[in-house]
């Protein structure tokens, strides 16, 4: 699993937001901020498959560095100790990178819960 970064594209995020560059909507669309039309709910839907895509990618590759471990243990022909290594920091580095994003969302969620209204 590729655990690189997309560079994030301001024009095309707003597009998909149905908006200008200045925060206009366009013509025909409506802003989803503020709206409680299916534009918003649309967005939860895609970054909650989005995490969970990522996590199923972390247990995969954990899954693979496991198994990865045992045929190096039976000795296995096929599989040498610098393929199980490299996978095995992979499957390390995914669970860092989800648990560094857990972490920061589980703060922002307290942030905002301390929040005065």
């Amino acid at each position: 699993m590729d655990v690189r970064l997309k560079p994030f594209d301001f024009a095309a995020a707003v597009a998909r937001a149905g908006l200008r560059t200045d925060g206009t909507p366009i013509a025909g669309g409506s802003s989803p901020l503020g709206s409680t039309s299916g534009t918003s709910g649309a967005g939860k839907a895609s970054f909650g498959s989005a995490l969970n895509d990522a996590l199923k990618g972390v247990s995969d590759m954990q899954n693979q560095a496991t198994n990865m471990q045992n045929e190096l243990q039976m000795d296995n022909p096929t599989v040498s100790l610098e393929q199980t290594m490299v996978t095995m920091q992979k499957a390390q580095i995914g669970f860092q990178a989800a648990l560094s994003v857990r972490n920061r969302l589980v703060q922002s969620y307290t942030d905002i819960m301390n929040m005065q209204v």
